[in-house]
Formats: structure tokens, C-alpha cells, sequence
């Protein structure tokens, strides 16, 4: 039996040695596309080679995509854990040419990959065509030698492939395994090609087209080849298995969930160890791309996900969380082909753990309302749209789950109504790009494909003298512009692009640089920021005198008191990483930053607010290497060697083939060679020393598990801790005392108040009691002694214990109070135990509760609630009177 690792590798290998560049996964979540939430095929980092805005590295590729698919367009959440082969997370097999070999290489790599390396019988493939496309069929029964009648022509457009309504397109050819007569199924293109005897593996797409506007097609000059292969369907197929959860991998995942549960997968139990191995990976590997879960976005498909694993493992009965103690047997299975994943493992561990414990504290309420919300429905029927987004808002229930937990009963749930409502609860924010409009990308793109990429001399320099390639206006002007051939003048909003800059354009977390352009005629512009696509450098700014266009000559000077603050603040934040990490412990991983010449803005995975004194042990880490004064080191390396030695990468970065590698700091600790080495692309100091002085001015939580550390440098830190001196020796003054005493004096004085309020409130409970004819003692009713009363002044909180004095002095006997104060009203009831019996304390309450526009409730022998109508206090109290 194969190994899934092994058909892995065998694929790769096989196209490295037919002059394939084996190129790593792309992330998750991709980098050139923001029309995807995830990477959901092979083919998604090689878009722009396709669409041809970039020019490829290397003619010819293979890679093994990680992919998921859960929101969106193509979401397979729901039939997850219930099919033999959805999936959230999926590898996907592919090779490709651009505009190298073509049809007749693409189909001969297939069949003998398929048939020799691969050992597939012959009789047992078959292949499709698209109706149209004579020359695919030819070509497979010249190369295979199958029969025409296992070459079908398929005529609808699940063989015509397009990346749109425009652009490169062309036919398909789908290679399927016949599972074989027990299994119900006919072949594609037949009425009964739904079944599952007949399996797609692999998809040839001949990309030989380009749509134009019109929706005319006319011939590529340089057709390509994007392929296809669910590296799961094709280990099924290797290992005799026609069910994808029958597999190596999952069958190890599995095994691990029915040892640490004690549940066989058997019956309902296979499908939630099914839910839990698939959905273990999908949000293992986002996390390890950098995504956290969260209320919106990616990363609230990821809570989903997570979700509905953690669900199932509470059917199963699992009595602690389950998701991260599972997350070792998914690294062992495959750090090999994805080392990310190890090195996200104790992150990925501490974010499960946090989520599921957070999950179980809301799961036991969101299942009583959905059990009290479906008690009266039968199968068939309807969860309206407001209660289930209830469950979500409320209770953190996403829909699916709500779906899942309901498909048992047959009961659907209203998921227009449930749109709506998410709709009307969501505020009007939109995120766009911050320098262009969405139509800008394609010009710029052309931009890039005439001149290439930006020149980026900032290491070294802060000015130089360029031309400029491109200008494009921006959404603040009032002129209307209809097309991108734009003279910016005075007053003008502009990006600008040149042939090389000193200007460093935003990322890693760094900010993009400021500044000042000035052309060779006078005219100026002042940058604001920097951006960049696919490396071409886009300056934003505003024309100050003159006009600009393209084609001049521009000095660009960066703004280098900026730029020196920048540099000293991202360094610092490298440094503070590695504290944090020390400090805090090995899950905590990197969740955003940005550096500017102001402060630093860093983001982290942990679970638990920074105490003061872990904060103070990172200060102090971080200004013991800034005292050191050692040189910053930068080499460039290869991604793996930095990584081999010892840097640490950012989860979800995606990395070209040589990286710089920036260390900083000696190492406190004999064993080690530096204190911090991390890949990073931005501008940082010479020395540590250049820093001068750190600190740590906030801290707090962004998101479930992501807490925010802003910081500050140099003088801006200096400026800080005199501000803060200066506030104390206020204190100080007022108070009349040294500066030194000021803890101690407020100490005192708020041990004062404290006895003070403590006086007050006993004070006003005592006048309370002594007024309203508390002096005549407590009434005879149906034969039972009851103290009713109205306390003015006296807030809800403070009834318990006034009842518990009252109903011991009492003995046998009610005691019903209702406070008033700032236009509040409580109302509280309290019975002695030889009367609970006769008398509900709850019911007592709510009698008094419904006159004041309340409801509450408690035990038989106490209640309380609360209302919003004061001026009815009699009435209420004249209730509960009625009541007993």
C-alpha cells in the first residue's frame, strides 16, 4: 500500500524529473488575489502568469497545493464528515506549463505517470473531452491506445474551463477511475454520472483561449497547462479504498480521536471523528498561515470550522477539550512536506485549547435555546432566520452548526432570514486599498509588465534621481478622470511609480516611507506613503507646485528623521517578539504589526491578559540586548537554510527564494548563538544601541486569543516615562508628600472611602428601614407575618442582605422589598423555610416584577428581579400583598 507521503512524493519527483521546478505550497491565503478568501486550487499563486500581468520564473512547474474550501463560492462545509470525499482542507496535485509544451506533453505526462509510475490498470480509466476539441481526442487515442468509447466528448461547460467572463480559457480533459459494477454510477456525460463509481482524479485544463469583451475567443499566443489532482482521491484509489476517509492519514487521525475519546468510529460516532480529523487540518493549517479566528472574514470561517469539530467532539462525549491535544498526530503525519506547521504547533495548540474552553462556556445555553426554540417543530419544518442568528450573535453558534445539529431531526433552517438579520447587525465599513480604487490594479499591472519591477535602493540610500513610469489619479480628486493618460497639477491627489526609489514600500509590518519628490523642472510632490504590487513601488501623495507626468526625471528624497525613528522602532519589535516568546512561552506567534516613526503596534496569539510583571520582565529583556550596543547582521539565504538556522519565519508570509535574515543581539543564555533571528524584509538599525531606550506603554485584547502590545523608542520613550514622572510629582504637590509616598497616600485615602461608602450605605439602608412605617413591625396576612416595604435610595444590590437581616429578626414569616433609586426599581422577596412549602419566593417576585415592567426569578426561598418603572413601586408591592 502506498503511503499518502509517498504518492506525494512520487508525483513531485516524477515531474522534476520531466524538467518540472518544484515550487512550495503558496499560503492559504493568498497574496494575489483579494477576490478568494482561500487558496482553493493548484493554480491560484500562477494567476498572473496566465493572465500574463507577470512574467514566470521558470517555464514549467509542479507543486502540491494545500487548499480549503469553506466559504464562498466553494463551501463544502455542510457534506463534510457525511460523503466519502468533501473536504475543507485538500491537497491538490498539479503541474504546469506556460507556454512551454501543450496538449500532447500534458496528456503523455498523465498517462504514464497514471499507468506506468503510478501502476493504474488501463481498463480501469477513462477520459472525457470537450465535445468540440478533436485534437485532445486524437491525442489520447494515439498516446493511450484506449478505445473511442472510453473517450467521451462532454459538451456542457464542465469541460470548457474560464478564469472569468474574460480572459485565458479553454477545454478541459478529465481523467476517471471506475471503482468498478458493485457500485452504482454511470460514466460522466451518462443520467446516472452522479453516482460514485465513476471518481474524477485529475483535470487537464488546455488554457488556448482569450475571451475578449465582446465574448469573442481568439487564439493565446503562448497556450498553457493547469492541472489538477486531489492528492486524496488518488491515495483512495492507490490503497484499494473507494472512501477518502479510508485512507492512511485519516485513518492515523482517527485512531488518535477514538484513543483520546474512548468512542469507537462506529455508526453516528464515524461521522464526528470524521468532522474532527478533517476539520483538525483545515484550521491547523490557516492558523499556521496566519489567520486567527475571529467574528469576520477568514476569520470567521475559521471559528466555524472549529466550531463544528468542537461540537462533535462534545457528542462524543469528550469531557475535556479534545482539538489540541490532536494537533501532534496531525504534525507528525505531514511537518514533513509542511514544516509551517510545526513550527505554528504550540500556537496552533494554545489557540484550540483557548477555543474550545471559550465554546464550552457558551454551548450548554445555545443548546437549550435551540432544544426550546425546536421543541414544537417536527421534521420538516422551519428554524426561523431571527433565532438562528440569535444562536450565532448570542451563543456563537454559526449557522452550520445550527444546520448540523438540526439535520437529525429534519429540520432546515431559514438561511435568507438568517442573512438578512446578519446584514441589519453588521456596521457600514468597507476595507479598500488605501492609495487606488480596485481598477487601478490591472493599469498598474501594466505598468509593471512594460518597465518591470521597482528598483529598491533603500538600504543604502535615502535619495536618488529616477524616472517616472507611471501616474494614476486618486479617488480625492474632484476632476473627473476617465482614463489613466493623467497629468497631476497642483492639487492633485496622485501614485506615482518610478524605474527605482529609496522610498521603502509598506510591508512586514513596516510602514511605507515619506517624503519629497521633485522633478527636474521644479515641480514637487509630497509623498505620504508607500506601496507596492508584486514589486512595483507606488508613491501616494499630493502635487505641491507644478505638474507631474510621465516620462520626467524626479529627485525622490525620503524623509530620513522618519525613516531613522522607523528603523529603530521595527528593530525594537523584533527584539520584543523574541522577549515575549521567552517570557510568555512558545505559542505566542506573531498576529500583525505596524511600525511607523511614531510607535510600535504589535499584535500576538495568547490567551490571558500580559500581567504588569511579565511586562516588566519583557522591558527589561529588551533593554538589556539595546545595552549590549551589538552590530545588526543581515544576510540573504535561502528560506530554508535561514530557517534550518534557527530564524524564525511569520506564519502565513510567503517567501521568495532568497530572504534577508536579520539577527540582532547576543545571546543571554550559553547554548544559544544570537538572542533574535527572524526573515525579515524592512530597514533596521546598525547596532542595538541605536535604539537607546524601549518601553511598553499599553496592552490589551484585539480578539479572542490576540492581545495588542504598543511600545515605544529612543525619544518618543524618553518623552513617555518624563510624562509620566511629571504626572506623578502632580500628585505629589497636591498631595502635599514626596513623590515616593504618593502609592502609600492613595493607599490610604482609598481605604478611607471605602469605610466611608461602607457608613453611607449602612446609614441609608437604616433610614430606609426606619421609614414607611417600619416602626408599626410587620403585617398579619392570610395569617402569615410579612414586612413589605418601598426603600428609597437603596439600589437592587443591596436588597439580599437587608432581606436576610429582616427575615431573621422575623423568624417565621415574607419579607418583599422594592428599591428605587436613579430611576432604577428592584424587587426582592425573601421566604422563611417553614413557608416555602405554601409560598414560591419567584413566584411572589414576578406578581410585584410584571407591575414594573420586569421578570425575574430565583429559588423558592429567595428571588429577585429587576424593572424599568419606579413610579409603580406601590402597585407592586400592593401585588405581592395580593399574591400571599
Amino acid at each position: 500500500m502506498s503511503r499518502l507521503k509517498d504518492i506525494r512524493t512520487e508525483f513531485l519527483s516524477f515531474f522534476d524529473n520531466n524538467d518540472h521546478k518544484i515550487l512550495p505550497s503558496s499560503p492559504l491565503v493568498p497574496d494575489n488575489d483579494p477576490t478568494l478568501l482561500f487558496t482553493n486550487a493548484g493554480m491560484v499563486q500562477f494567476k498572473n502568469y496566465f493572465t500574463g500581468d507577470q512574467t514566470p520564473a521558470t517555464p514549467r512547474a509542479a507543486t502540491s497545493q494545500k487548499c480549503v474550501r469553506a466559504g464562498g463560492k466553494h463551501n463544502d462545509l455542510d457534506n463534510v464528515g457525511y460523503t466519502a470525499r468533501h473536504h475543507t482542507f485538500f491537497e491538490m496535485l498539479g503541474n504546469f506549463s506556460f507556454g512551454d509544451y501543450f496538449k500532447e506533453d500534458a496528456i503523455k505526462y498523465s498517462w504514464d505517470l497514471m499507468t506506468r509510475d503510478f501502476g493504474l490498470p488501463k481498463d480501469k480509466l477513462l477520459v472525457t473531452v470537450y465535445h468540440s476539441d478533436d485534437e485532445a481526442f486524437d491525442l489520447w487515442r494515439k498516446i493511450s491506445g484506449l478505445p473511442e468509447d472510453r473517450i467521451l466528448r462532454i459538451a456542457t461547460s464542465d469541460n470548457f474551463w474560464a478564469m472569468g467572463d474574460t480572459g485565458p480559457c479553454g477545454p478541459c480533459s478529465e481523467i476517471f477511475f471506475d471503482h468498478g459494477d458493485h457500485i452504482p454510477g454511470g460514466p460522466p456525460g451518462s443520467a446516472d454520472e452522479d453516482g460514485d463509481r465513476f471518481i474524477e482524479i485529475w483535470n487537464l485544463v488546455f488554457m488556448q483561449y482569450d475571451t475578449q469583451a465582446d465574448g469573442s475567443q481568439v487564439e493565446l499566443p503562448k497556450p498553457s497547462i493547469d492541472t489538477g489532482m486531489g492528492l486524496e482521491r488518488i491515495a483512495a484509489i492507490l490503497q484499494g479504498k473507494h472512501d477518502n476517509y479510508d485512507i492512511d492519514l485519516f485513518q492515523n487521525l482517527i485512531a488518535r480521536s477514538v484513543d483520546l475519546t474512548g468512542v469507537k468510529a462506529q455508526g453516528e460516532a464515524k461521522f464526528s471523528h470524521r468532522v474532527i480529523a478533517d476539520h483538525l487540518r483545515s484550521c491547523s493549517f490557516l492558523m499556521a498561515d496566519g489567520v486567527s479566528p475571529s467574528n469576520e472574514g477568514r476569520g470567521y470561517v475559521l471559528r466555524r470550522i472549529m466550531r463544528r469539530a468542537m461540537r462533535h467532539a462534545h457528542i462524543l462525549g469528550a469531557k475535556d477539550p479534545l482539538m489540541h491535544r490532536l494537533v501532534p498526530a496531525l504534525v507528525s503525519e505531514m511537518n514533513d512536506a509542511y514544516p509551517e506547521l510545526g513550527r505554528a504547533q504550540a500556537s496552533i495548540e494554545a489557540t484550540f485549547e483557548q477555543e474550545e474552553e471559550r465554546f464550552r462556556r457558551t454551548l450548554g445555553r445555545g443548546t437549550a435555546l435551540l432544544e426550546d426554540a425546536t421543541a414544537d417543530m417536527k421534521q420538516g419544518d422551519i428554524l426561523d432566520g431571527e433565532t438562528t442568528f440569535k444562536l450565532y450573535d448570542t451563543y456563537g453558534f454559526p449557522i452550520d452548526l445550527t444546520q448540523d445539529a438540526l439535520r437529525a431531526k429534519g429540520i432546515a433552517v431559514d438561511e435568507a432570514g438568517f442573512e438578512a438579520a446578519m446584514e441589519r447587525q453588521k456596521e457600514a465599513s468597507k476595507a479598500g486599498s488605501k492609495f487606488v480604487a480596485n481598477e487601478d490594479k490591472q493599469f498598474w499591472l501594466s505598468v509593471l509588465s512594460v518597465n518591470g519591477p521597482t528598483k529598491f535602493v533603500g538600504y543604502t540610500d535615502l535619495e536618488c534621481m529616477s524616472e517616472i513610469t507611471g501616474v494614476s489619479p486618486t479617488l480625492n480628486n474632484e476632476r473627473d478622470i476617465s482614463d489613466y493618460h493623467f497629468d497631476a497639477v497642483q492639487g492633485d491627489f496622485l501614485t506615482f511609480a518610478t524605474k527605482k526609489t529609496p522610498f521603502y514600500a509598506e510591508g512586514g509590518g513596516q510602514a511605507g516611507d515619506i517624503g519629497i519628490g521633485i522633478t527636474e523642472d521644479g515641480s514637487s510632490v509630497e509623498i505620504t506613503d508607500t506601496v507596492s504590487i508584486h514589486g512595483l513601488y507606488i508613491h501616494v501623495g499630493k502635487v505641491v507646485d507644478g505638474t507631474i507626468r510621465v516620462g520626467q526625471q524626479v529627485k525622490l528624497t525620503v524623509d530620513s528623521h522618519n525613516r531613522h525613528e522607523t528603523k529603530n522602532n521595527h528593530s525594537a519589535t523584533h527584539i520584543m517578539h523574541e522577549a515575549l516568546r521567552r517570557v510568555l512561552g512558545p505559542h505566542v506567534a506573531q498576529k500583525g504589526q505596524m511600525v511607523d516613526g511614531e510607535r510600535i503596534r504589535f499584535d500576538i496569539s495568547h490567551g490571558a491578559a500580559i500581567t504588569r510583571q511579565e511586562l516588566a520582565k519583557v522591558e527589561d529583556e529588551v533593554n538589556a540586548v539595546i545595552r549590549q550596543n551589538a552590530p545588526a547582521q543581515m544576510k540573504v539565504m535561502k528560506p530554508e537554510e535561514a530557517i534550518a538556522a534557527g530564524a524564525v519565519a511569520l506564519f502565513g508570509e510567503k517567501y521568495g527564494e532568497e530572504v534577508r535574515v536579520l539577527t540582532l543581539g547576543d545571546a543571554l543564555d550559553e547554548d544559544e548563538k544570537a538572542y533574535s533571528i527572524e526573515l525579515c524584509g524592512g530597514t533596521h538599525v546598525d547596532r542595538t544601541g541605536d535604539i537607546a531606550l524601549f518601553k511598553i506603554v499599553s496592552e490589551g485584547a484585539v480578539a479572542a486569543g490576540i492581545r495588542r502590545v504598543e511600545a515605544v523608542t529612543g525619544e518618543a520613550a524618553r518623552q513617555y516615562l518624563e510624562h509620566q514622572a511629571a504626572l506623578t510629582r502632580e500628585a505629589a504637590d497636591r498631595l502635599k508628600i514626596k513623590p515616593e509616598d504618593v502609592p502609600a497616600r492613595i493607599a490610604a485615602l482609598l481605604s478611607d472611602r471605602k469605610q466611608l461608602e461602607k457608613d453611607l450605605s449602612e446609614a441609608r439602608k437604616q433610614l430606609a428601614l426606619g421609614g414607611g412605617g417600619a416602626a408599626s413591625g410587620p403585617e398579619d396576612i392570610s395569617g402569615v407575618q410579612v414586612i413589605a416595604r418601598i426603600l428609597d435610595g437603596v439600589s437592587g444590590k443591596e436588597l439580599r442582605p437587608m432581606l436576610n437581616q429582616q427575615l431573621d429578626q422575623l423568624g417565621s414569616g415574607i419579607v418583599a422589598f422594592i428599591a428605587r433609586e436613579e430611576g432604577k426599581v428592584a424587587v426582592a422577596v425573601a421566604v422563611s423555610d417553614d413557608l416555602v412549602g405554601r409560598f414560591n419566593a419567584a413566584a411572589l417576585v414576578n406578581a410585584g416584577a410584571q407591575k414594573v415592567g420586569g421578570r425575574g426569578g430565583g429559588k423558592p426561598g429567595m428571588a429577585q428581579a429587576g424593572g424599568s418603572q419606579p413610579e409603580n413601586a406601590q402597585a407592586a408591592l400592593d401585588a405581592i400583598k395580593a399574591a400571599i
